[in-house]
């Protein structure tokens, strides 16, 4: 798609609106002058600079390497400051109060418990200590006008082997009477992913659907479509980033064509946690003009927007929203549907979805509505249909309609082929001799 000359949303409206955030790493968003602080109270000695500033600058200039192993390295650094129980629950504490500032109500933090034990914690004490953290978080916002509610994923490292283990920590803190709470609430796998498929942890992942438990995985950002299926196949019901999905569409002179696996994501609605900055950094695509987020939105995906490491990338939820509108042309209510459908998939419970859309998501939109001369109406404190339907404008999706080929006109699908290295035949006159059947492989 060609770059639009302006952007069709106010920055501002955008940093006010509400969020949903499902895939943010605890330990990719520290405050840079709490890491700072943390150093010197537990005497850790390995930071580039002990000045904020250029600490948030190497931090980004860091992450700006290309391949997803050396992004990783990063987080040598800030998992060096999350070892005890206090600085747990300051940098939890503090990720609720960053995300609900930004405007939103409601956030999955995520993070590994076996990356914070060097101290001495048990995985009990770490769960504990986020735990704690994001109750003071919520009342830290609420009590500076913003509303959040918080959860928390447990996630497993790919490369290692306590993958049952943490997964069995899982179980054992997953619901209101457990020492969870009722704030942790479902499962990942994360780290480096090529090489380490879902499937080296199959004893965990059975453990987790025997106990109804929900998962998503990492796949399809640093490895391509069969880790997406891999992660499938274990029971993940979400996929953390999942944009190299595109790999498994083809294009022919008739439109888009959608193999086994990405017809699969997009008809069974499975969620992909898309997160536009972190996947120019990680080599996924050079720049968010030339992300397939807009292809996979188009053919009907469900996609959210993410942040995934707030200080690793220097990004905000309301900073990639805007670089989406601004590289795609995307208009209010569709930050509506983006925001609906990440609600519509997270792992809290079903009243607490019902609530959040009823009493600040359409509330909020609404009222932007009625700023913008939109005909929202309002029955009795919920968005009627007709007024989401007016801000939805003209705009359809057909999500799960079990279309084959999705078509699109012959300029637009050039474009957005273009951008992602595919291409349809060249010569006319083959594909006329070939009925329009013949198409590229779309560089696989």
């Amino acid at each position: 798609m060609t770059e639009p000359a302006y952007s069709t949303v106010d920055p501002e409206i955008v940093r006010t609106l509400p969020k949903v955030v499902l895939h943010d790493h605890l330990d990719g968003g520290l405050r840079p002058q709490t890491i700072i602080d943390i150093a010197a109270e537990t005497g850790y000695d390995g930071l580039p600079t002990t000045d904020a500033a250029e600490l948030e600058k190497w931090f980004f200039d860091a992450a700006n390497s290309g391949d997803l192993p050396t992004y990783l390295t990063t987080f040598d650094h800030t998992t060096a400051v999350m070892q005890t129980k206090d600085s747990l629950v300051r940098v939890t504490k503090e990720a609720v109060e960053d995300l609900a500032a930004d405007g939103a109500c409601y956030a999955e933090l995520r993070y590994a418990p076996e990356q914070h034990q060097a101290k001495g914690l048990s995985l009990q004490e770490v769960v504990d200590a986020t735990v704690q953290g994001v109750k003071e978080g919520e009342r830290a916002a609420a009590a500076a006008g913003h509303r959040i509610h918080a959860r928390l994923l447990l996630c497993a490292m790919r490369h290692a082997d306590r993958a049952l283990e943490i997964a069995q920590l899982l179980v054992d803190n997953y619901g209101e009477h457990t020492p969870g709470e009722g704030y942790v609430v479902g499962f990942d796998i994360a780290g480096a992913e090529d090489g380490f498929p879902p499937s080296n942890h199959v004893a965990a992942f059975s453990l987790l659907r025997e106990n109804l438990i929900p998962v998503t995985v990492h796949a399809g950002e640093a490895a391509g479509v069969e880790s997406i299926a891999d992660g499938l196949r274990q029971g993940a019901v979400r996929i953390g980033h999942g944009i190299r999905i595109y790999e498994d569409i083809e294009a022919t002179m008739g439109g888009l064509e959608l193999g086994k696996v990405a017809k699969f994501v997009r008809d069974r609605r499975i969620p992909l946690e898309i997160c536009p900055t972190s996947n120019t950094q990680t080599g996924v695509c050079d720049s968010v003009e030339e992300h397939p987020f807009n292809l996979l939105y188009e053919l009907g995906f469900t996609c959210t927007v993410n942040t995934d490491n707030r200080l690793v990338s220097g990004c905000t939820m309301s900073g990639e929203m805007v670089k989406l509108a601004e590289a795609f042309d995307l208009e209010y209510w569709q930050f509506l549907e983006l925001t609906t459908n990440a609600l519509e998939t997270a792992f809290c419970d079903q009243p607490l979805r019902d609530e959040l859309e009823r009493e600040v998501i359409y509330p909020a939109y609404s009222k932007l509505g009625d700023a913008m001369d939109l005909a929202v109406d309002e029955v009795e404190g919920r968005t009627a249909a007709a007024g989401i339907d007016a801000l939805h404008g003209e705009h359809v999706h057909s999500h799960g309609v079990g279309s084959e080929e999705v078509e699109l006109s012959m300029e637009n699908l050039k474009a957005e082929l273009e951008q992602l290295g595919l291409s349809l035949d060249d010569g006319e006159d083959e594909a006329e001799d070939a009925d329009g059947d013949a198409g590229d492989d779309a560089g696989k």
